[in-house]
C-alpha cells in the first residue's frame, strides 16, 4: 500500500500519493565540485528529481555548499559512522540527510542529528542495509534475514517517533531480491512513512537493471515505494536514471519521453533491424512527448501488435511501411525506413499533433503490405474474424444440433 505521510526534499514531495521519485548517487569525490556538478547536470537532464552525493570527509561538506546551491535538482547528503558530518552538512543547506542510525554512533548521537534537521525543518532518511544491521541482529539474520531487516528499520522509526522527529524517510535494501520484495512488503504494513526503494549491490548494468526490475517493479506493482534508485556498478549514474524511467514507464506510472516498441526478431525477418531499433532509440532521445513507437520485423504480425502505436514501421528485404495507429501512411526502400518514420512524426508536431496521410501513398502501402502479408498467420485481424464467425453459428444448420449441450 502507499505511504500514508509525505515529507517534502527540496520541492520534491515524497510519499503520500506523489508520483514515485527517481534518485541517484554521484560516483565522483564531492570535493570535485567541477566533476561532480557535470555529473548533477548529467542525471538532472536523464530525469533525476533527486540526487546523492557521499559525504565522508570535511572538505565533501565544504563543496556541498557549492554543489547545494548550484544543482539544477535538490541534494541529499550521504553519512556514515561520523555524526557531526550530517550536522554540518545540514548546515550548509543539504535538502535531506542520509544516516544509518545503527552506524553513526548511537542514539544520543542520532538525537543530535534529529533535533538540528528540526530546527532547520530538513528531512532525513533513515536506512537499513543487509550488510550493516546493528550488532543484536547479526545472529537474526543469518536464521530470518527478511525479519533482522525488518525489525532493524521498525526500531530505527520507534527511535525517531521518541524524539520527536517523523520528517523522514525509510530505506530497506538488501542484495537479495527476494529478501528485498519480502521486507518491504512487511515494512510497508507496519509503518506510514513513505519508503524508498532499491537493490542494494545490484551489479552491473546488465545483471543489476534486471535485478532492480523484479524487485523494485514487483514492490511498485504492489503499490509500495515512493522514491527508487538503481544501483548500478557503472561510473555513468544516469545509467541508473534511464533504467529507473523504464521501471516506472513499464508499470505506467509515470510517462517521459517515447516508448519504443520492438520485436524480439526471428526467422522472418529479411532486414537488419538491430541497427534499425538502435537507431530509432537513439534519435527519439531528442523528444520529450510519451509517443509510442514501434519498429517490427515483418509485415505479418507488424500492424496488429502495434495498433496503438502513434508511429511505426515494419519491413521486408527492399521495402518497409510507415504506419500511425494501425493505419498505412507511405511504403519505403528499407535503408530510408528510420528517415522518413522521423520526417512522418516532425510532420505531425508541425501540423499539431495531427497525422498528415496522403491517400494515395496510403493506398500504396496496403497494396504493398496485401502482397507481403502471410496467409497463415493469426493476425489479430484474423483472430478477431474467426472469433465473431465462431459467434454466428446457426445452431439448427449444425450436424450436432440439439447435441451440443445435451448431458442425458
Amino acid at each position: 500500500m502507499a505511504s500514508q505521510r509525505q515529507i517534502q526534499v527540496g520541492g520534491v514531495p515524497i510519499g503520500g500519493g506523489a508520483p514515485v521519485a527517481v534518485q541517484t548517487m554521484t560516483k565522483t569525490e564531492t570535493a570535485d565540485v567541477r566533476a561532480t556538478m557535470e555529473q548533477i547536470r548529467r542525471v538532472a537532464d536523464a530525469g533525476a528529481d533527486i540526487v546523492r552525493c557521499a559525504v565522508p570527509r570535511e572538505k565533501d561538506v565544504e563543496a556541498l555548499k557549492t554543489i547545494v546551491r548550484e544543482s539544477p535538482i535538490p541534494v541529499i547528503a550521504d553519512i556514515h559512522f561520523n555524526y557531526t558530518l550530517a550536522l554540518k552538512a545540514l548546515d550548509v543547506g543539504a535538502h535531506c540527510v542520509r544516516l544509518n542510525p545503527g552506524n553513526i554512533g548511537g542514539p544520543d548521537k542520532v538525537a543530535l542529528v534529529a533535533k538540528r534537521a528540526n530546527e532547520l525543518g530538513t528531512p532525513l532518511r533513515i536506512g537499513v542495509n543487509s550488510g550493516s544491521l546493528p550488532a543484536h541482529l547479526r545472529e537474526l539474520e543469518f536464521e530470518n534475514p527478511v525479519e533482522a531487516l525488518v525489525t532493524a528499520a521498525v526500531e530505527f522509526v520507534e527511535l525517531m517517533e521518541r524524539l520527536d522527529f517523523t520528517n523522514f524517510k525509510v530505506s530497506m535494501k538488501s542484495t537479495s531480491v527476494p529478501n528485498t520484495i519480502a521486507s518491504n512488503r512487511l515494512l510497508a504494513e507496519r509503518i506510514p512513512y513513505p519508503l524508498h526503494l532499491g537493490v542494494t549491490e545490484a551489479g552491473t548494468k546488465w545483471s543489476g537493471s534486471l535485478k532492480s526490475a523484479v524487485g523494485l517493479g514487483t514492490l511498485l506493482a504492489d503499490g509500495i515505494g515512493d522514491t527508487i534508485r538503481i544501483s548500478l556498478s557503472t561510473f555513468h549514474a544516469e545509467e541508473e536514471v534511464k533504467v529507473a524511467w523504464e521501471i516506472l514507464k513499464a508499470l505506467k506510472l509515470r510517462a517521459r519521453g517515447p516508448v519504443l516498441i520492438a520485436c524480439p526478431t526471428c526467422g522472418r525477418l529479411q532486414f537488419d533491424m538491430d541497427m534499425v531499433v538502435a537507431e530509432v532509440e537513439r534519435r527519439l532521445a531528442a523528444y520529450e512527448d510519451p509517443i509510442e513507437v514501434s519498429v517490427l520485423g515483418c509485415a505479418v504480425n507488424g500492424i496488429g501488435e502495434a495498433r496503438h502505436a502513434e508511429f511505426g514501421i515494419t519491413g521486408a528485404k527492399d521495402m518497409g511501411m510507415i504506419y500511425s495507429r494501425g493505419e498505412p501512411l507511405k511504403k519505403v526502400p528499407t535503408e530510408r525506413l528510420v528517415d522518413e518514420l522521423f520526417a512522418e512524426i516532425d510532420r505531425w508536431y508541425a501540423a499539431g499533433k495531427r497525422v498528415v496521410r496522403d491517400e494515395a501513398s496510403a493506398a500504396e502501402a496496403r497494396d504493398w503490405l496485401a502482397e507481403n502479408e502471410d496467409a497463415t498467420a493469426m493476425t489479430p485481424e484474423r483472430l478477431a474474424a474467426m472469433e465473431a464467425a465462431a459467434a454466428a453459428i446457426d445452431e439448427e444448420a449444425s450436424p450436432v444440433a440439439g447435441r451440443r449441450f445435451n448431458r442425458a
